[in-house]
């Protein structure tokens, strides 16, 4: 009787999930397909489907959770830090200015997933008020969103047009990466402003153990950083990517006295996530198509800013890779709207279901309310999505 009332709470936990809404939904897109169409129909949809993007991430988030990384990850991090003494608001500066545009380098997953861990145990841990709990999170997801523009592997959404429109890192950085700087140091600094008191009550924790922990040999570290870096580097190849994650795994296991259990279940339901929404997104062309198609430059970014609220900003940018004659201009303006929208929901931006499952616990039992999320994202959105527009 334990063991079953455990499987159920076990499985009404699954369905509260935000990342498994859309696998769930693949249940009856799939009888619905076979029943219509036959299992020929069904068999073939599924083999057009590209795995790349969620297999890229499943791996790299594992891999940027691991313990060698974060610390090196919170070293560079402690650096900048330092500059203001390493108060509680000296890491919250560098963890949401410094954190997201690692993502250019990184990947946004990785950076996703970095960031989000040390917010955790650097600040999330003291219990701050729910406002700057909520201030946090949207500059987190909107940073991140716009953080992985300075380079053209980085973001999903960039990813997806960077070949088709022959973007490439000089593009990047003259086009979109200086802005995305400037939008994340203006919208830091007016949050900072806005609760710069209650940062400066905040109190570190004192950690037992944390001394034994730093004690990662810096060839480890090494090590580690080149498996993320081979992922990236073949982040378009399913089979190379799942090869070196194996590798990884190995590696883990051999140095486990530098590791802790590497947890794949937050990278797992984000792989789930984007799995099924690349499965939905395929679907949703026949009506995003005649949308995007239809407007003019800026309405274009607005429209796409709000597409990306309701749908993976990846899947809108690839929607408008295949629109017939589109303009550099409309180009520039609907990869601007859907980076600058990465942020107002959980579903806007691949990292974004990373970031939640991260940090989730820390919001209470009602979790992450989906509304405060979106409110406290819109002065950022806005001036991400001003950055790009008017400085061109």
């Amino acid at each position: 009787m334990r063991d079953r009332l455990q499987f159920r709470a076990q499985v009404f936990h699954f369905f509260g999930e935000v990342e498994a809404i859309f696998g769930i939904w693949l249940v009856p897109l799939a009888v619905a397909i076979l029943v219509m169409k036959g299992w020929s129909t069904l068999t073939s949809y599924a083999a057009s489907i590209d795995p790349a993007e969620p297999v890229f991430v499943v791996v790299v988030m594992a891999m940027a959770s691991s313990r060698p990384v974060l610390h090196f990850a919170e070293a560079c991090l402690a650096r900048v830090a330092s500059l203001g003494r390493s108060t509680i608001a000296a890491w919250w500066l560098a963890i949401l200015t410094v954190g997201p545009l690692l993502g250019s380098f990184i990947t946004e997953p990785a950076a996703m997933t970095i960031c989000a861990l040390l917010l955790r145990q650097k600040f999330y841990d003291l219990h701050p008020s729910p406002p700057l709990r909520y201030a946090t999170l949207a500059l987190l997801f909107v940073n991140i969103s716009v953080g992985g523009s300075l380079s053209h592997f980085a973001a999903p959404p960039i990813v997806m047009v960077a070949n088709r429109w022959s973007w490439d890192l000089p593009f990047m950085l003259t086009n979109f990466g200086w802005k995305a700087v400037l939008g994340i140091l203006v919208a830091n600094t007016i949050y900072y402003l806005r609760f710069r008191r209650e940062l400066a009550q905040l109190r570190p924790k004192l950690r037992k153990g944390e001394s034994e922990q730093r004690s990662i040999p810096n060839r480890i570290i090494v090590v580690h950083l080149l498996f993320i870096a081979w992922v990236v580097l073949v982040a378009h190849y399913p089979v190379l990517v799942v090869l070196g994650f194996l590798f990884f795994l190995a590696f883990v296991e051999a140095t486990r006295r530098y590791q802790v259990v590497t947890s794949l279940r937050g990278p797992l339901l984000v792989g789930f996530f984007l799995l099924a929404l690349v499965i939905h997104g395929r679907i949703e062309q026949w009506w995003i198509e005649p949308v995007l198609s239809s407007l003019s430059e800026w309405p274009l970014m607005i429209g796409a800013m709000l597409l990306t609220a309701l749908n993976d900003n990846a899947a809108i940018t690839y929607l408008a890779s295949l629109v017939p004659g589109f303009s550099e201009s409309l180009k520039y303006a609907v990869v601007a709207g859907a980076v600058a929208g990465g942020g107002l929901t959980v579903i806007a931006n691949a990292p974004n279901p990373a970031g939640q499952s991260i940090l989730v616990s820390r919001f209470g039992d009602e979790g992450i309310s989906a509304v405060k999320l979106f409110m406290w994202a819109i002065l950022p959105t806005v001036i991400m999505g001003a950055a790009f527009m008017l400085l061109r």
